[in-house]
C-alpha cells in the first residue's frame, strides 16, 4: 500500500506534509485593469491590449512570456533552475500557453480548467515539489479579453450588447515560483473541485454557472481538513463577480456556514464596475491569476492575512458545447495557502 495515501484526506483534499513555498510571484494586466483598484499591486501594466503584436492572441502569449521572466527574475533563479512549468490559458488548445513559453526550453505541463486553471495549475506543481519530483517549479495562467469574447461568444467588431450578469475577461497573466525550501507563503493543502453542473445555459451568467461549483468545494475542504470557516482570514474565489459571490453566500448558509466576513472575490476586486462598465466583475484566466500574485500575496507579506483559501472557478463550456444545446458544467479548485 502507497504510505503517501495518509496525506489524502476525505474525498477530495491532499494535505502536504512539506509544504511547498511560494518564493516569488508576477503578475502583469492590460490597460482596462491598470485603471483599476489594484493597479499598484501589479508588476507591469501595458499600454494596449496587442502589447506590440499584431493579434491579440500573440499578445497573450506575450504576457506569460513576460510574467514567466519577471517571476525568474524575482525569485532570483535563472531558467535552468526550473524543472517544470504548469500552465494554461482559454484558448484553444492552450495555444497562449504553448507559443509563450516554447522559448524557455523547460518541461511543459498544459491545464485547461477554464477560469479555475490557475488553482488547478497550482495544485499540480504543489503536488510535484512536494512529491520529492522537482526542486523549482512555476505555475501560470493569462487570460485576455478580446481572444476570450472571440472565441467564446463573438468578436468585438459585431458590438454584441453584453447583459449586466456579464463579467469581463481579465487581460493579463500571473505566475507563482514554487520551490521545495525557502521564505514565503506555503501550500499546505488542496482541495480538487468535481463537476458540479445545474443545467445552466447562458454563457453570459458565469457567475451563475460556477457558484455552486464554488460552494460545493468550500464546503467538501472544510469536511475534509476539519476545519471550517472561522479557521481562515481570508477566502477568496477566483472570478465569480457579483452575481455569483451573492449566490455562494446564499449556498453556504444553507450548510450552515457563514463566510460574508471575511470572503472576498477576485473579480470584483480588480475593476470598479460602474465606473469603468464591467457590469458583475472580472473573470477569466488571468483573474485570480493575477489578483492572486499581485494583491494577495502582498497583503500576505505584510502581514494582513496569514490563512488564505484561494477558491478559483471554472466554467468548462466550449462554442462546440454550446452549440449541441449542452448545458455549462462548473468546477472548483482550492488551495490553502498559510503564512
Amino acid at each position: 500500500m502507497c504510505n503517501n495515501l495518509n496525506k489524502h484526506l476525505g474525498k477530495q483534499t491532499i494535505r502536504f506534509d512539506n509544504p511547498p513555498v511560494i518564493i516569488a510571484t508576477s503578475s502583469i494586466v492590460g490597460p482596462r485593469e491598470g485603471e483599476g483598484p489594484l493597479a499598484t499591486y501589479f508588476d507591469t501594466i501595458i499600454e494596449d491590449e496587442l502589447y506590440g503584436e499584431n493579434t491579440w492572441e500573440k499578445a497573450e502569449s506575450k504576457l506569460i512570456e513576460k510574467a514567466l521572466d519577471k517571476v525568474i527574475e524575482k525569485a532570483n533563479k535563472t531558467i535552468d533552475d526550473v524543472k517544470y512549468i504548469v500552465s494554461g490559458d482559454l484558448l484553444n488548445q492552450l495555444s497562449a500557453s504553448t507559443f509563450g513559453i516554447r522559448n524557455f526550453k523547460i518541461p511543459f505541463l498544459g491545464v485547461y480548467g477554464a477560469c479555475s486553471t490557475m488553482a488547478e495549475s497550482l495544485s499540480i506543481a504543489a503536488i510535484i515539489v512536494e512529491g520529492g519530483f522537482a526542486d523549482y517549479v512555476i505555475a501560470c495562467t493569462s487570460s485576455h479579453f478580446c481572444c476570450a469574447e472571440k472565441q467564446f461568444r463573438s468578436p468585438l467588431e459585431l458590438g454584441g450588447q453584453r447583459p449586466l450578469t456579464s463579467t469581463w475577461t481579465v487581460t493579463g497573466s500571473g505566475a507563482i515560483f514554487l520551490a521545495e525550501s525557502g521564505e514565503g507563503p506555503k501550500i499546505t493543502y488542496v482541495t480538487t473541485g468535481k463537476i458540479v453542473d445545474f443545467n445552466i445555459k447562458d454563457a453570459m451568467n458565469m457567475g451563475a454557472v460556477m457558484a455552486p461549483a464554488a460552494a460545493d468545494t468550500i464546503i467538501n475542504h472544510f469536511i475534509d481538513t476539519e476545519r471550517d470557516e472561522n479557521y481562515y482570514d481570508l477566502i477568496i474565489t477566483g472570478d465569480l463577480g457579483k452575481v455569483g459571490k451573492d449566490l455562494v453566500l446564499e449556498i453556504l448558509k444553507q450548510y450552515n456556514y457563514d463566510i460574508s466576513s471575511k470572503y472576498m472575490d477576485c473579480g470584483i476586486e480588480i475593476y470598479e464596475p460602474d465606473k469603468q462598465d464591467t457590469h458583475s466583475g472580472g473573470s477569466g484566466c488571468g483573474c485570480g491569476a493575477v489578483t492572486l500574485a499581485g494583491y494577495i500575496f502582498s497583503e500576505i507579506g505584510k502581514g494582513k492575512w496569514k490563512k488564505v483559501l484561494f477558491v478559483a472557478t471554472g466554467a468548462m463550456l466550449s462554442q462546440v458545447s454550446l452549440q449541441q444545446g449542452e448545458s455549462i458544467p462548473g468546477i472548483a479548485h482550492a488551495v490553502a495557502i498559510e503564512n
